[in-house]
């Protein structure tokens, strides 16, 4: 759910993409890495009926679908006992993501109206106290993160005192050598300067678009040109990796190394933007996990998040030319 993204299609970069799957992920005695979406799970209510959706189940369902030879992914959120609530649980399902740690309450599930512009850019007004909102930490939570490889969560999921407390909880539990990325999503009014603070020294990836840069960058006192302000970014909260998504003007990678990949926006016919940043995000969290290198990550995240541009909602099914 991201209104700036990555416009690059171009299905014949990736089909050439080599793989690079290390045989220990291959070998039967070893497990799979397991990558995981933790925050909301909601219905996005659009003019023309509700779609599954919510940044970390989109990038859970997307990741799921592109990794399901190489990797695990599961969800940690809630969901309410109503037909939404079921039929929440069902999606999960049938995009291959695992659900046993999405625990149905009694409070509601998820909502949030979206209004499309003429352009297909999304506005989004969000349902209170949802079942996610009330996220607990459960044992179930402390063995799912002690095996993780990668957690994906974001700031709209920390809008509620027992989801921030759980979320925190949850990163810091999984282990020193897992990948932590924090999608920014800033959604107003769901968002202040505290969580965005307390959050980025728990990441060590950050993904964030062009939007979400100029806004954050007086809040944390980031100076300069663009390419500067992301340097600045990535070594003031020691980070492995930034990704900055563009819009039009295409996408940027910065790693710790001093690795930086660039890549231009092409045009696509938009059907809508919603999902296609928390797409990008599924495909960097799987190359990161696998080992790939930093060019191929980023082409292959570009292709996908605009490929589901060119779709209606958030976790359209991913062609098999897209998929590792």
């Amino acid at each position: 759910m991201e209104p700036s993204t990555p416009l690059h299609l171009s299905h014949t970069s990736i089909l050439h993409l080599p793989t690079h799957i290390p045989a220990s992920i291959t070998t039967t005695h070893m497990p799979l890495p397991t990558l995981v979406g933790l925050g909301e799970i909601l219905w996005d209510l659009f003019p023309d009926g509700p779609r599954f959706g919510g940044a970390p189940a989109n990038f859970a369902c997307t990741a799921a679908e592109l990794g399901a030879r190489v990797a695990t992914v599961e969800m940690v959120s809630a969901v309410g006992t109503d037909p939404l609530g079921d039929q929440a649980l069902a999606a999960l399902r049938q995009h291959g993501v695992q659900v046993s740690a999405v625990p149905q309450l009694d409070f509601p599930t998820g909502t949030v109206l979206v209004e499309l512009d003429p352009r297909g850019q999304a506005t989004y007004s969000f349902a209170s106290n949802t079942a996610w909102d009330n996220l607990a930490w459960t044992p179930t939570l402390a063995e799912l993160a002690s095996r993780t490889s990668l957690v994906c969560f974001g700031t709209l999921g920390q809008r509620a005192a027992p989801s921030l407390a759980t979320i925190r909880r949850f990163v810091e539990a999984t282990p020193a050598t897992a990948s932590r990325l924090l999608d920014i999503n800033l959604r107003p009014p769901h968002w202040n300067a505290a969580v965005v603070h307390e959050s980025l020294p728990l990441a060590n990836v950050v993904k964030l678009n062009d939007q979400e840069l100029a806004e954050l960058s007086p809040l944390l006192d980031l100076t300069g040109p663009e390419p500067l302000r992301l340097e600045q970014l990535l070594r003031r909260y020691d980070l492995r990796l930034v990704a900055l998504t563009r819009g039009e003007r295409g996408s940027v990678l910065l790693s710790a190394t001093g690795e930086r990949s660039e890549l231009p926006g092409e045009p696509v016919t938009v059907a809508d933007t919603v999902g296609a940043g928390d797409a990008f995000s599924a495909a960097l969290a799987l190359g990161l996990v696998l080992g790939h290198p930093l060019a191929d990550i980023h082409r292959r995240a570009s292709c996908v998040a605009a490929y589901v541009c060119t779709q209606s909602g958030a976790t359209p099914g991913i062609p098999t030319e897209l998929r590792l």
